[in-house]
């Protein structure tokens, strides 16, 4: 893979990248730099939620069974939009949608499935807190037309393309894998492009560090409880990182090294986190960068959803790290 600058744009280094692949159609690259500007677009409202009388929900509810915030319709109609007419996509998948999305007739020749979580952590922005999109693409299934049947979604995360994030807080950060290592790309808003700042992100071994919602430890495998009993002995030096946004937890641990835990309580005995289009883009990115993802019995990208919204435990981050909470659950 040609290697690059810090500075360098991104649709730079999306046209060299392509360059090694002469049988692309140009439809990949479209699609991304279509993320990029749909990122974009939520990026400047992010910003200006308050002004834009953003703030606070609709008073309607998902099909997740949670509130719907007004930036939650907002990111999943601009990515809707920024996608559906550039025919490159087929069918799009979305936390806010209860089924499937099929683009018109005239753009179905699009080679791409789409799976997004339009903003994650929504409910922080009238904090001013870390929030962001998830995605993950898949080829569209060959010998079909990747439209009218939801299970062309319902794929192993090993067929996954490409997987990213962007994270709107002190800055926009647009984190890309296509499975040649991890790049971050920062948003200079006065020029309005996203150019490398975090050039091949690789995650070490082990960092003592963690991140997770404690207080429903009550709930947790005692075995698990026992585990985080004894990474918080003081001569162990491990530290607690927890912002309560999925992507912006993940987001510090991929930068700085640590371990992100959801796991299954009482009340959600098979996880929370939505399997395909927030676990699966995340555990994606993360072995591209030499970590490991879990549910802590199989490998996050080894699993198949059974439906769009499927959800699932997760664990995720440092590799050691993961495999050392696995084998505590195990026994």
């Amino acid at each position: 893979m040609a290697q690059f600058e810090e500075g360098t744009t991104l649709d730079r280094f999306l046209l060299e990248t392509t360059r090694e692949h002469p049988e692309a159609s140009g439809q990949f690259v479209t699609l991304l730099k279509q993320v990029a500007l749909a990122g974009k677009l939520v990026s400047a409202r992010v910003n200006r939620a308050g002004l834009a009388g953003m703030f606070g929900a609709t008073g309607s509810m998902n099909i997740q069974g949670e509130y719907v915030q007004k930036m939650d319709l907002y990111a999943n109609e601009t990515f809707k939009g920024a996608l559906e007419h550039a025919g490159v996509v087929c069918m799009m998948v979305s936390e806010e949608e209860e089924a499937p999305i099929f683009v018109p007739d005239r753009f179905r020749h699009g080679n791409y499935i789409f799976c997004m979580d339009p903003l994650d952590g929504s409910s922080n922005i009238d904090t001013n807190a870390t929030i962001g999109t998830i995605f993950c693409v898949f080829r569209r299934c060959s010998g079909g037309d990747g439209r009218g049947d939801p299970s062309d979604a319902l794929r192993s995360g090993r067929e996954i393309v490409a997987a990213g994030y962007i994270v709107y807080g002190a800055g926009t950060v647009l984190v890309l894998s296509t499975g040649e290592g991890v790049h971050g790309f920062t948003l200079d808003p006065t020029v309005g492009e996203f150019f490398l700042s975090h050039s091949d992100i690789r995650l070490g071994e082990k960092t003592r560090s963690y991140s997770c919602n404690e207080a429903y430890s009550a709930q947790w495998d005692p075995r698990l409880r026992a585990w985080l009993d004894k990474v918080k002995e003081p001569s162990l030096g491990w530290s607690a990182r927890y912002i309560g946004s999925l992507v912006g937890d993940f987001h510090r641990n991929l930068v700085k090294g640590g371990v992100f835990l959801y796991p299954p309580t009482a009340k959600t005995p098979n996880g929370k986190l939505r399997l395909l289009y927030e676990a699966f883009p995340l555990a994606y990115l993360v072995e591209n960068a030499g970590g490991a993802a879990s549910d802590g019995t199989m490998a996050i990208l080894d699993k198949v959803p059974g439906s769009i919204h499927e959800r699932t435990a997760l664990f995720i981050g440092d590799r050691d790290n993961v495999e050392e909470i696995v084998r505590a659950l195990r026994g």
